[in-house]
């Protein structure tokens, strides 16, 4: 771990290097009136909006929507099944099921699937939600596009395993780009300013705002946990379908992008994890590589200085019109092809999230020891995405 002494706050780096723009951002948080003790920065980070992806803030009394992000809930989820192995052709007829049952990229359901969508909450005194519910009933149960994706995968504990990344679809951004636009005029209006350039407009937990946007970003988690079930649960039956036999021995969800009250140096904060997840001691947590190279299930160390979290995955090297301009297409398919991967970087378009395009996750692991314990390395056999 490195530390950064310079601002109101230390920042707490698990990298070896920062690029500019996530630096700046760094230091904004380090900077702003109400983050508390230190920023913790994971090896995975790179530059987002207002907060580097990869990084985790408590604040005192305050909320900052866009230290949680538009994909609010994005989070993963894993199943270890019985299955020891998969032959090429059976395992081409999951991948080309999952295609016909999940829909991908911007496509949603024909289908309202209201009877799944989460019922903690009543959405008529949710605003934001209310307006969005209907579409969202049909947005459940879908992968989107970018960094999204299905993977099955190999452990080296010998099983099948089966992968899912994805979030609160277009709910969770109208959610954050409604209450992004709420806490811009509220920080405009209150005594403790800060400039608008920072993005890092906040809510005070206490008021009205406040409060509408903690149960409205709760909902989203809810319906982004409940859209990744639907799709397991989907892709289960279809294994099921080849391979009746097979059992479901574990399952693990976490999220990646929330904010959540929790107890650190005997105060009680709202920490944010933007591109981060909890890694309480003992805590299962799902890091997963690009496509074409491994993923980890790891057991969370609780290290304290880390606010208990660690990276949420690999971490980009650079942004996807960079990658598309910079990367060789034929490499690149190349480093997936010879491994006999099965997946859709079928043209330069989809350079955005080739393998290059993303942090060694051997090393991003590496950096990250005093944080979490690896417990299972997967690898990839299969990658759908949007």
């Amino acid at each position: 771990m490195r530390e950064i002494k310079t601002e109101r706050i230390p920042i707490w780096l698990w990298a070896d290097y920062m690029e500019d723009g996530a630096k700046k951002q760094a230091i904004n948080l380090a900077l702003h009136p109400y983050t508390f003790n230190h920023i913790a920065i994971m090896p995975d980070n790179h530059q987002g909006y207002g907060v580097p992806i990869g990084g985790v803030a408590a604040t005192k009394g305050v909320i900052i929507p866009e230290a949680v992000g538009v994909d609010i809930g994005c989070g993963m989820r894993a199943v270890k099944t019985s299955l020891i192995n998969i032959p090429i052709n059976k395992l081409q007829t999951i991948v080309d099921e999952i295609k016909l049952k999940i829909p991908v990229g911007f496509s949603h359901r024909q289908e309202s699937l209201q009877k799944y969508m989460p019922t903690q909450f009543a959405p008529k005194i949710l605003e934001t939600i209310y307006k969005e519910y209907d579409s969202a009933c049909h947005q459940l149960g879908t992968l989107g596009g970018g960094n999204h994706f299905i993977e099955i995968q190999k452990g080296d504990d010998r099983n099948i395993w089966i992968m899912v990344h994805s979030g609160s679809r277009n709910l969770g951004k109208k959610v954050a780009d409604h209450h992004i636009r709420i806490a811009n005029e509220q920080t405009e209006k209150s005594e403790v300013n800060i400039p608008c350039s920072w993005e890092l407009d906040y809510l005070y937990i206490n008021s009205i705002e406040g409060r509408y946007y903690i149960d409205e970003m709760r909902y989203c988690m809810l319906f982004a946990k409940a859209n990744r079930l639907y799709m397991m649960d989907e892709i289960q039956k279809i294994i099921l379908n080849e391979y009746p036999e097979t059992r479901f021995i574990s399952e693990y969800d976490v999220h990646h992008n929330y904010a959540e009250i929790e107890n650190h140096y005997d105060q009680n904060v709202m920490v944010h994890r933007k591109g981060a997840t909890s890694a309480r001691k003992g805590e299962i947590g799902i890091i997963p590589g690009s496509q074409g190279t491994s993923s980890y299930i790891v057991e969370g160390r609780g290290n304290q200085k880390s606010f208990m979290s660690c990276s949420h995955g690999s971490g980009r090297t650079m942004g996807r019109g960079v990658a598309k301009r910079t990367l060789n297409f034929e490499e690149q398919k190349s480093l997936l092809d010879n491994q006999g991967i099965i997946h859709d970087m079928i043209s330069v378009d989809a350079l955005d999230e080739a393998p290059g395009a993303y942090k060694q996750i051997e090393e991003v692991i590496k950096q990250q020891m005093d944080l979490v314990k690896p417990i299972v390395r997967l690898t990839p056999l299969a990658v759908i995405k949007g």
